[in-house]
C-alpha cells in the first residue's frame, strides 16, 4: 500500500509543490536559505470547466499538460513532486490504542482493524495510512497511545498518481490539503496553549474545509459546499450578469460587517449583488458555528481562541471583521508568505494571490 500510496505524512527531501484546484494549478519550489526559507519559483495556471466535476479529476490528461506548461512556466525541471487531495476525498480519524503494542502490533492493528471501523466505504477501496502522535491517559486511567489515522479512496489516489505520470513526473508524496497548510502556519500554531483551538477555515473555489486544531493536530474536519464560486455566483446573478469562474471581482469588494435596516437600503441602491453575497457568507457562517458547537460539546475544558482563515475567500476584505462580528470569536486572515518568512520578489506575487498559497508553499516547504 505504502509503495503506491507513499506516506501522507513522512518528510521527504526531493521535488517540489503542486496543487491541483478546480480553478487553478499552482507550483512551487522553496529552498533553504539561512535560517529560513526562499521562494525560488511559483506559478499559477487556470483551470478550463470540465476538468475538474464536484471536486474530482474527470480529465487526466488536459490536467497533465497544464501541469507540465506550468512548470515549463515556472522554469522547474522536476521529476518527482508533492501533491494534495482535499479533505472531502479523504478521512482523518484519532485513535486511541493499547499502549502496549509493539509497531507491528500498532500496523496490523491500524491498518487491517481500526481503519475498517472508521471508513464509509469498504477496506479493500481505501489507501491508508497512520502516525503515532504520543500517549495519553484515558478516563479509566488506563494508558493509551494516540494514532492519527489517514485515507481516502484508491479512486481518487489512481487519478492523481496517473494524473502526474501523464505529465512525466512521480507522485512523491500525497497528502490531505489541510495538513499542507498547518506545515504553513505551523509557528503560529504553537502560540496556542493544550487547552486551546485553533479553527483554520480554507475557502476555497467550491468549497470550505474546516479543521480544528489543538495542539498542531487536526482534531474535526469537516467540508462545506460554499466557496469563492457561489459568491460570486450570487453576487453577479442580483446584477443580472452571467456567471464566470474568474473570482476576480471578489477581490474589489470590501465585506461590510454590519448592515442594518439603512444600511440595507443603501447597499441595495449601489449594488444589489452585496446582500445576495452577505446572504452566502452568513450560511458559511451559521456552518462553521453548527461545527464548533458539535465539536466543543464533545469536548471538556477545552476554548476557541482563533478562527484562521485561509485560501482564496480567505483575504476578501473585512472578512475577518465579519466572522468576528458574527461568532463574537477572535479571528485573522493568514498569509502564507509572512507566516513563513520567505524572501519573494514582490512584483511576482500580489497582495490577492497571497492568501490562496498556503496549500503549495506547505507542499514545497515539506520537500526542504
Amino acid at each position: 500500500m505504502l509503495n503506491r500510496f507513499k506516506s501522507l505524512l513522512a518528510k521527504r527531501t526531493s521535488g517540489v509543490g503542486i496543487e491541483l484546484a478546480p480553478e487553478r494549478i499552482n507550483v512551487a519550489q522553496l529552498q533553504k536559505q539561512r535560517q529560513g526559507f526562499k521562494l525560488t519559483a511559483l506559478s499559477s495556471l487556470p483551470v478550463p470547466e470540465g476538468i475538474f466535476q464536484e471536486g474530482q479529476i474527470v480529465d487526466p490528461s488536459a490536467l497533465a499538460e497544464l501541469i507540465q506548461k506550468a512548470l515549463a512556466e515556472s522554469k522547474i525541471k522536476a521529476q518527482r513532486v508533492a501533491t494534495a487531495v482535499p479533505g472531502r476525498e479523504s478521512l482523518v480519524r484519532l485513535i486511541p490504542l493499547p499502549a502496549e503494542l509493539n509497531d507491528q502490533e500498532l500496523r496490523e492493528m491500524v491498518l487491517n482493524h481500526e481503519a475498517g471501523l472508521y471508513l464509509p466505504f469498504p477496506r479493500e477501496e481505501a489507501d491508508v495510512d497512520y502516525q503515532k502522535l504520543g500517549y495519553l491517559v484515558d478516563e479509566d486511567g488506563i494508558e493509551k497511545v494516540q494514532v492519527l489515522l489517514v485515507a481516502t479512496r484508491k479512486q481518487v489516489t489512481d487519478t492523481y498518481i496517473e494524473t502526474f505520470q501523464q505529465a512525466g513526473l512521480k507522485v512523491d508524496v500525497i497528502e490531505i490539503n489541510s495538513f499542507a497548510l498547518i506545515r504553513t502556519i505551523r509557528e503560529q500554531l504553537r502560540s496556542y496553549g493544550p487547552q486551546e483551538a485553533a479553527v483554520l477555515v480554507d475557502i476555497q473555489f467550491d468549497s470550505t474545509e474546516i479543521a480544528i486544531i489543538v495542539d498542531g493536530v487536526p482534531q474535526f474536519s469537516r467540508t462545506v459546499p460554499i466557496g469563492t464560486y457561489h459568491l460570486q455566483k450570487a453576487l453577479l446573478r442580483a446584477m443580472n450578469l452571467p456567471a464566470s469562474r474568474d473570482t476576480q471581482m471578489l477581490q474589489e469588494i470590501t465585506i461590510p460587517v454590519t448592515v442594518d435596516t439603512e444600511e440595507r437600503n443603501d447597499l441595495v441602491g449601489v449594488n444589489p449583488g452585496i446582500l445576495s453575497m452577505l446572504r452566502v457568507l452568513a450560511e458559511l457562517t451559521d456552518e462553521l458555528r453548527r461545527s464548533l458547537d458539535f465539536y466543543l460539546s464533545q469536548s471538556e475544558n477545552l476554548e476557541v481562541a482563533q478562527i484562521l482563515l485561509a485560501g482564496p475567500g480567505g483575504g476578501l476584505r473585512q472578512l475577518d471583521d465579519f466572522f468576528k462580528q458574527r461568532l463574537n470569536l477572535p479571528t485573522m486572515q493568514i498569509d502564507p508568505v509572512a507566516a513563513l518568512s520567505l524572501e519573494v520578489d514582490e512584483d511576482k506575487i500580489t497582495p490577492a494571490q497571497r492568501p490562496g498559497l498556503g496549500i503549495v508553499l506547505g507542499l514545497g516547504l515539506r520537500e526542504v
